[in-house]
């Protein structure tokens, strides 16, 4: 029977051998994620360590910052407060006007054609009469104007600011004639006065630049008469000069007395001979297109003088500048030459005070 019970018991089961093996692993398993887990717990607690030094080190460094970094940094803060002053200065000149575009303007000058000489003739409320007579006599007036821009290059315009009371009769006349003619330039943001010529001058210089491209820039006086073809021929010779300051080059005396008629208030400044550096004569000069484009840039720093010659010599006593002292700037009326003339311009009622004389080649001419 024992056999017999024997002989009917069941063999082992295999589910039971297979398990064994599983369970090991999955121990295994969960051991090595442990130990990994671990290894990088310990590799994140060395990285905040090491992060923590590093921050330590660089606190240092910013606090043992050199004298050399300290300067440079002071330096870049200075740059940046100029640029910051530049653009504002560039955003005030382009509320007045001043505009660095290069397109044909509303007077029909085409900027991409390099003009010989821009010509801007300063004049006075009460000049209307020397006005119609340098329009007769040389400047030209509409087609004749234009004939004078397109063959010879030379554009002339008549310079003059604003009424102290802006917008009366002085303003008005000036519109008026400006719609006829269409050859001035108006200095909005300058006031007429007899002590404002140097800085109507210099405003001139900074507006012409901006409008046209020329070779040169002229300044001329109202009662002066230009000969074209001498100034056209004498500022030819100079082309090759970058930077040319052209005119009847002088010095004089600095006068301190109050009540003188040529009162320089900072007599001072010239020292103690008293005498203005050489500079060319206010009747008319001319500068080359880079000092124009010079004063335009500088114009809110350029300082001026009592008198508008002495003023635009200073400008450029302190630059590399050719100086050129040109007999044709420095006429007188001496001339018997001028008989003919003047004789001529007097036939078709012109009343002009200053005339040329086409004999010597002058570039212009003002009376003794």
């Amino acid at each position: 029977m024992q056999k017999k019970g024997s002989s009917n018991r069941l063999p082992a089961s295999p589910v039971r051998s297979r398990n064994i093996p599983t369970l090991l692993l999955f121990m295994l398993a969960t051991f090595a994620s442990i130990y990994i887990a671990g290894r990088l717990w310990q590799d994140s607690q060395y990285r905040v360590q090491v992060i923590k030094q590093l921050d330590g080190v660089t606190v240092q460094e910013k606090s043992a910052i050199s004298v050399d970094d300290t300067l440079k940094i002071i330096a870049c803060r200075e740059q940046q407060r100029k640029l910051s002053a530049v653009e504002e200065e560039l955003a005030a000149a382009a509320k007045e006007g001043f505009s660095s575009k290069r397109s044909t303007h509303s007077d029909g000058i085409d900027s991409k054609k390099k003009l010989m000489l821009m010509i801007g003739i300063l004049t006075k409320f009460d000049r209307k009469n020397n006005r119609d007579a340098i329009r007769k006599a040389w400047m030209g007036a509409g087609p004749a104007s234009k004939k004078m821009e397109e063959e010879r290059g030379i554009v002339a315009r008549f310079v003059i600011g604003k009424s102290l009371n802006q917008g009366d009769g002085s303003d008005g006349a000036i519109a008026t004639e400006n719609m006829q003619t269409n050859d001035f330039i108006i200095l909005d943001k300058h006031i007429e006065a007899p002590a404002g010529l140097p800085e109507k001058t210099k405003l001139f210089f900074a507006y012409a630049a901006e409008k046209w491209n020329a070779e040169f820039y002229a300044k001329v006086n109202d009662d002066v008469y230009v000969n074209i073809d001498a100034i056209g021929s004498t500022l030819a010779a100079h082309l090759d000069k970058p930077r040319v300051y052209i005119g009847c080059m002088k010095s004089g005396e600095v006068f301190s007395e109050l009540n003188n008629r040529w009162y320089e208030p900072d007599w001072w400044k010239f020292g103690d001979k008293k005498a203005y550096f050489r500079h060319a004569s206010g009747e008319m000069y001319a500068i080359s297109q880079a000092l124009a484009q010079f004063i335009s840039i500088n114009r809110s720093i350029l300082r001026t003088y009592a008198h508008d010659d002495v003023s635009a010599g200073s400008w450029f006593i302190g630059l590399d500048v050719k100086h050129v002292d040109e007999a044709k700037f420095c006429c007188s009326s001496s001339s018997s030459d001028l008989t003919n003339f003047s004789s001529r311009l007097e036939d078709i009622g012109i009343p002009i005070p200053c005339f040329v004389s086409k004999a010597n080649d002058c570039a212009f001419h003002v009376p003794s």
